[in-house]
């Protein structure tokens, strides 16, 4: 038998927190956003973000609207240094961006990030230093009071560098390192006697970052151990709590927004989750995850694509086509069942015309981040007849009857299942111009005709046509109620051909006087089976003759 390797493992203790109030709460307001893409995402990437691109990335986070931006590990070498103090004295932060940078609890490493900093208008130092028990034993060798000797060391040093630099606003920072798995009573011990030597104030309050550095446990255990903290620590209007959710186990998204339902007021991530291992949080999910509840992230991803562009060429790494609103994918459907309710939303989405969005299978509306309704819909082999529709629609302003959208739903199908890929637009449209022959392949081609006005006697039509029939011109005529019914009579009388209409719609290609005509024939040939046909015209009269001898010649290619 195979060995099971879950005997090497432990469950995470639940946390005693029988009066829990987070589970009956939502989030109602966006959280304060810090982009850690610049330090923990930089510090993932196989290659590191040169000084050109991490200010490309840099110019991007302020465009978006992050207003806190960790820009550095400033004592890991001279290339971090260099670009934080030559972002800080180029003059490119903006009066409302607070830059940080992070240091380890180390005299000679919290020296040189103050160092890295100064020139700054604000600037937030960010200290950590891990205080669970698998680091303590096995990384330092420390007990419970050498870790929170070390932690007290560092904020002393914090202070005395801050005083030395008073034309910086400093603000700080404290992360009890891997808290996720760490004693909560430890955790809030270290981050107490914190407090006590910096005295925060609620002008000017301390950062208690809160990381979840390992996912060790489900989502809402760490919820409980936030609002454990939140609840016990002391001054709570003195502290901003600060969550820094990894995703080792794929929840880094559900956790964060529990942690902020449990009291969290600040969220630090990277865009698209990058970081080590598994990564950050991702903070565009976590953002567009708000509109869906009606809350503005106050974030700009307007165009979302652009966004993509540039991480990717900064990180040297691609965005998955699945992402969650980011990917090229995301917003596209290949289902024909998916296609027919994505189709029947936007249709009653515009009948509605209010602004509530309210579309199957998407949660909020591709414009929103910049993306097109025409990419909504792609076609494959598992597409249904709604999708082709659909295209049509939008590339061509076609609106197929439902009974011709199923006939034509087979061509396309027949059409990928050969091909085997994915139809573009244009695959779509030859192949409805070959189906209803609206170039070449035509044994009835119009040249010209006349319909004559309705007989005193009779009431009744007369239509005169020139057609170029099997390559020789010829003239037709017959007599109807109608337009079309006229054009029949012709084609029985003088091409032996017994066609009878079942359904006929037509519809106006855009607006103007310029506009186009469309017009769709469902029709009956003798031998029982059906046909259909489409016309296109600037005349309405010319785009229904059309849309007859398209049926025609459809019916012959029966024969």
């Amino acid at each position: 038998m195979l060995r099971d390797p879950s005997v090497k493992y432990r469950p995470f203790p639940q946390v005693d927190l029988p009066s829990r109030q987070w589970p009956g709460r939502t989030i109602t307001k966006a959280p304060r956003w810090l982009s850690t893409d610049l330090r923990d995402g930089n510090q993932s990437l196989i290659d590191p973000m040169n000084a050109e691109k991490k200010q490309r990335f840099f110019d991007m986070l302020v465009k978006i609207g992050l207003k806190e931006i960790e820009i550095g590990f400033p004592s890991a070498g001279a290339t971090e240094f260099d670009f934080i103090q030559g972002l800080v004295r180029s003059g490119r932060i903006p009066e409302d961006v607070t830059v940080q940078a992070l240091t380890q609890s180390r005299r000679d490493l919290i020296e040189r990030t103050f160092e890295s900093l100064e020139g700054a208008r604000t600037a937030i130092v960010h200290l950590y230093n891990a205080v669970s028990p698998a680091w303590r034993e096995i990384v330092f060798g420390l007990d419970r009071a050498g870790v929170r000797a070390l932690a007290i060391e560092g904020v002393k040093i914090l202070r005395e560098q801050a005083e030395m630099r008073p034309e910086t606003d400093w603000r700080f920072e404290y992360s009890p390192e891997t808290f996720s798995t760490a004693e909560l009573d430890f955790s809030l011990e270290v981050c107490e006697a914190v407090m006590e030597v910096l005295q925060p104030t609620p002008q000017k309050p301390l950062i208690l970052n809160l990381p979840a550095t390992v996912e060790a446990a489900s989502p809402n255990i760490y919820a409980d151990q936030i609002e454990w903290m939140c609840t016990n620590i002391s001054k709570r209007d003195c502290v901003i709590i600060s969550l820094h959710p990894h995703n080792d186990r794929g929840t880094g998204v559900a956790a964060a927004e529990l942690g902020l339902m449990a009291g969290a007021d600040r969220i630090e991530g990277c865009l698209f989750g990058n970081g080590e291992r598994t990564g950050n949080v991702d903070l565009v999910t976590l953002a567009l995850n708000l509109y869906t509840q009606g809350v503005s992230p106050h974030l700009d991803f307007s165009d979302l694509e652009t966004v993509v562009k540039t991480v990717e060429y900064c990180n040297q790494l691609p965005v998955h086509p699945r992402h969650p609103y980011a990917g090229e994918l995301v917003f596209t459907a290949f289902s024909g069942s998916h296609q027919d309710a994505i189709k029947k939303g936007f249709e009653a989405q515009q009948q509605r015309n209010d602004q509530l969005w309210r579309v199957p299978y998407l949660p909020i509306d591709p414009t929103d981040v910049g993306g097109t309704y025409e990419a909504v819909i792609r076609v494959n082999s598992q597409s249904g007849k709604g999708g082709v529709a659909w295209v049509l629609q939008q590339d061509k302003g076609l609106k197929l009857p439902k009974p011709m959208q199923a006939d034509f739903s087979r061509v396309v199908q027949k059409l990928a299942d050969e091909t085997s890929r994915e139809l573009a637009t244009a695959d779509i449209w030859a192949a409805f111009e070959t189906a209803y022959r609206l170039n070449g392949d035509q044994h009835f081609e119009l040249i010209s005709f006349d319909e004559g006005g309705a007989s005193r006697v009779d009431h009744q039509r007369v239509f005169t046509g020139n057609l170029r029939l099997a390559g020789k011109q010829v003239t037709i005529s017959g007599r109807g109620n109608g337009l079309i019914s006229a054009l029949l009579a012709a084609l029985k009388n003088d091409c032996g051909l017994d066609l009878e209409v079942i359904d006929y719609s037509e519809h106006a290609l855009g607006g103007g006087a310029d506009a186009q005509a469309a017009a769709y024939v469902q029709c009956r040939a003798a031998n029982g089976r059906t046909v259909f046909g489409a016309g296109l015209d600037s005349d309405v009269a010319t785009a229904s003759v059309r849309a007859v001898l398209s049926a025609a010649n459809g019916s012959m290619t029966q024969i």
